[in-house]
């Protein structure tokens, strides 16, 4: 039976669809004319800028005297969870981007733990798939084989042996973070947000190797209506004229049409000139 601490950590690398879909659309307005690729540059951004101002601030907090080594350490774990959080945002939006959905919580978890693992954790992935599988395509991606090509009945066997890994792994590295940005004088600082930066560019290195390049188009899921610019004040048009004025030259309009010169006008007696047709 599972503990707290692996349910927590189950519920932190699975996010709900919706909230996948509803922040990459959301991304796409902001940038319309933004490709695939483009896309999941910002995505990635984004990405370190958060993870990296998350790690760094909890190591600020060292700084202030009424922030003891308790309140410090309480911080960070609020910080990791956050980090295991924004991860798993991270690594679903790149996937649904290359155009697999993913609605299995199992997939999403063994996906985020293998990223954040980086190189060790796709090498085991492809190990404890590949011996459940009886071997993996030599040109699979090992990130279209755990989100898509992975059966679904060895999946959460997968998961778990991946879990199992993770966790130790998982566990041993951000305690000495911890500890590190407990370090008062700036010192848990500079050590959060490098730690965390770090730990960001594995991630990003890995779901770049997950999925290959990036596809040309996106899928439907991602599809987003661009409201039409307000165009301009609309002109006033005469309306056309009618009977003479209408059939007659342009120049012989003017004429007609032009004012007269000064003093000359319907106060005064005098008779309008003959125009002759």
């Amino acid at each position: 039976m599972p503990t707290r601490l692996e349910r927590n950590i189950d519920l932190l690398l699975s996010v709900h669809r919706p909230a996948v879909l509803a922040h990459l659309r959301s991304i796409r307005r902001l940038h319309p004319n933004a490709t695939p690729e483009q896309l999941l540059a910002i995505l990635e951004r984004r990405y370190v800028t958060a993870v990296t101002s998350g790690g760094a601030a909890v190591g600020a907090s060292a700084m202030f005297p009424f922030v003891g080594t308790g309140v410090s350490l309480g911080l960070s774990a609020v910080e990791t969870a956050g980090f295991l959080e924004t991860t798993a945002l991270f690594a679903q939006s790149v996937t649904e981007v290359h155009g697999i959905a993913v609605d299995d919580p199992d997939r999403a978890r063994a996906l985020v733990m293998t990223l954040i693992m980086g190189k060790a954790g796709s090498d085991l992935l492809k190990q404890i798939a590949g011996q459940a599988t009886g071997g993996l395509g030599r040109n699979a991606y090992w990130g279209q084989v755990v989100t898509s090509s992975l059966p679904q009945f060895v999946v959460g066997p997968v998961a778990d042996q991946l879990k199992k890994v993770f966790l130790r792994r998982f566990a041993i590295g951000q305690g000495t973070n911890a500890v590190g940005r407990a370090i008062p004088f700036g010192v848990g600082a500079a050590i959060g947000g490098v730690g965390n930066l770090m730990l960001g560019r594995t991630v990003i290195q890995s779901a770049r190797s997950a999925f290959g390049a990036p596809p040309l188009t996106f899928p439907e899921a991602l599809a987003i209506t661009i409201k039409a610019p307000k165009g301009a004040k609309p002109v006033d048009v005469a309306p056309p004229k009618k009977g003479v004025m209408r059939i007659l030259p342009r120049r012989r309009q003017a004429a007609i049409e032009a004012p007269g010169p000064r003093g000359e006008g319907p106060q005064n007696d005098t008779a309008v000139p003959e125009i002759r047709i």
